[in-house]
């Protein structure tokens, strides 16, 4: 019924809990929501929201191949900000990993992220 999805190309859970979950007999993936971590050193990647949001984007492809998905399956994400200043400059990076029907989508101003990061986002897919 639930089956964990763990890739090494996406950063390790950095608390208690996993990378994603599918479930369903299969057919929903729930990825937890990513940061813009280097998968090889763990460490925070860009300075601005728009080199965070496309390293977030590129953590959660990775999440998703592992769980045989990729973005064309995802049909809901939230985009975390820690300033809506930069809804501008994500939005432009995250709408380069969706070519045609972009899923539903919020976004909200988060007081803080993990690791002080300026993006994170989470995703729903289906297969």
């Amino acid at each position: 019924m639930k089956q964990i999805i763990s890739t090494e190309t996406a950063p390790a859970a950095i608390g208690p809990y996993s990378q994603a979950v599918k479930v369903a007999a299969g057919t929903t993936i729930y990825c937890s929501g990513q940061i813009a971590l280097d998968p090889r050193s763990g460490e925070l990647v860009g300075t601005t929201a728009e080199e965070q949001c496309r390293q977030v984007m590129t953590n959660l492809q990775a999440v998703l191949k592992a769980a045989g998905a990729d973005f064309s399956r995802v049909v809901k994400t939230t985009i975390y900000l820690s300033d809506m200043a930069d809804f501008g400059t994500a939005n432009d990076a995250y709408g380069e990993f969706f070519d045609e029907q972009p899923p539903a989508r919020a976004t909200l101003a988060a007081k803080e992220l993990p690791r002080g990061a300026l993006v994170e986002i989470d995703a729903v897919a289906v297969v």
